[in-house]
């Protein structure tokens, strides 16, 4: 990554535990694109009024050239998502996913040229 990752908490005390393993998250995504310019995560509490279904929210702003990612993964019928490590494993799958599809559509159009026409 060109600029250092950033990491932000909302609603909820700052995790070294759970920063930790955001950051090794990301690094990973940077070993799939060495072209991520610009990555941010934001992990978003539930409100501590709700009672029960309360999941937590995790936002991926990845910025690549010519292409912004963002990811938002919040899941109503999955109680899974009360777990914060959860809610990142998925969110980070699905940065992952956009990523390849990224780099496969980049290589594309030079491999169709390269194929002579029949």
């Amino acid at each position: 990554m060109q600029l250092p990752l950033q990491v932000t908490f909302r609603h909820m005390e700052p995790s070294p535990a759970l920063e930790a393993r955001i950051r090794e998250l990301a690094s990973k995504l940077d070993g799939i694109s060495h072209r991520i310019t610009r990555c941010q995560v934001t992990v978003e509490a539930p409100h501590r009024h709700q009672q029960q279904g309360r999941l937590f929210e995790v936002r991926i702003d990845i910025t690549l050239p010519g292409k912004e990612i963002a990811i938002r993964r919040t899941h109503a019928a999955d109680p899974a998502h009360e777990d914060a490590y959860v809610a990142l494993r998925d969110a980070f799958r699905a940065a992952r996913r956009r990523i390849l599809d990224y780099e496969r559509k980049r290589f594309e159009p030079a491999k169709a040229r390269a194929e002579p026409a029949a």
